[in-house]
């Protein structure tokens, strides 16, 4: 499956039409959370994507609460908070926020890592983990140099060990990978960003 996946778009109307441009190329497009800024005017960050045909997956960012980005959705998009979906033959968990918390006051939706462990609990197996933050120690570097990744995330990432894992929210180290385990990580940020990923073979029951 074609995957393009993005992150952060932050109502940057340029970066969103290059998105649906290219998603008539995709199978699939997923959006790592923050489309809007600080929790202000969510719609209209979600009309800038309208055009864009393919399924879609997103998670919420810090920037948008679930239930803000659940009610901003076309129904066309699958919105994930702590929770999985199968799309094509892939299976894909997303959890959205930041993990752990900011210090940018009330607006900033986050979570703990002991909150972010327990949406993260119940992922046993999955293709794909779209994730707004990073994992600690993999494109989690601010432009000080300071880690401010999960460790919840990360010790998912290490559990389930997805083909790919996707995140964002960390503008310092949008376009960085690594690899946690055998799972490719990227920091996506707003531009263009394809994947090629097939779904994992399931084991048939019987003796």
């Amino acid at each position: 499956m074609k995957v393009l996946a993005f992150s952060d778009l932050h109502h940057a109307r340029a970066r969103a039409a290059a998105l649906v441009e290219a998603s008539v190329e995709a199978d699939l497009v997923i959006g790592a959370g923050d489309f809007c800024n600080m929790r202000q005017d969510l719609a209209g960050a979600m009309a800038l994507l309208s055009g864009i045909d393919a399924p879609m997956v997103v998670v919420p960012g810090n920037a948008e609460s679930y239930a803000e980005l659940l009610a901003a959705a076309p129904d066309r998009v699958t919105v994930l908070h702590g929770a999985g979906v199968e799309i094509g033959g892939l299976t894909i968990f997303g959890l959205g926020y930041a993990v752990p918390e900011t210090p940018f006051g009330g607006w900033s939706c986050d979570l703990s890592e002991d909150q972010a462990a327990a949406l993260l609990n119940p992922c046993r197996e999955a293709d794909i983990m779209v994730l707004h933050s990073p994992p600690k120690g993999v494109a989690d570097l601010t432009s000080q140099g300071v880690s401010v990744g999960s460790v919840a995330i990360r010790g998912a990432i290490a559990r389930v060990q997805p083909k790919l894992a996707v995140c964002g929210h960390i503008h310092d180290s949008w376009g960085e990978t690594g690899l946690i385990g055998a799972t490719k990580v990227v920091n996506l940020g707003p531009g263009i960003n394809w994947f090629k990923v097939d779904g994992m073979v399931k084991e048939k029951d019987g003796n």
